[in-house]
């Protein structure tokens, strides 16, 4: 059973930064291709960020130059650092997982397997 476990939300003002960690068990890492998405209330799930098994990088246009996503393969583990955070970041996030043998793409939430319980993202203006 693979299981995702996300953390590292919070409050934080406009122009601040949050990284978000996401561990995953169950499943052999580096057969995991990993995506983080958010959900705004009342709002459809969107993608925000994908990394293949060997590191390759995928952003929705929204985030670019502001948002990082990494994997540590030995821990585990993929990250997201968010940076110049504005308002319309918040969101809940949410860590998914899908085989790294999938030739699906990484920015729809259909194509996951695996999803985290979320975690929430507020940022003050």
């Amino acid at each position: 059973q693979v299981q995702l476990v996300e953390s590292g939300g919070g409050l934080v003002q406009a122009g601040g930064s949050l990284r978000l960690s996401c561990a995953v068990s169950g499943r052999t890492f580096t057969t995991l291709a990993m995506g983080w998405f958010r959900q705004a209330r009342g709002q459809e799930r969107e993608f925000v960020a994908g990394i293949s098994w060997n590191g390759g990088t995928f952003y929705a246009d929204s985030v670019k130059g502001r948002f990082t996503i990494s994997r540590d393969n030995v821990r585990n583990t993929v990250f997201l650092q968010m940076n110049s955070l504005v308002p319309e970041d918040t969101a809940a996030y949410y860590c998914a997982a899908r085989s790294s043998f999938s030739p699906a793409r990484f920015d729809l939430p259909r194509d996951y397997t695996y999803w985290g319980q979320g975690t929430q993202v507020t940022v003050s203006s």
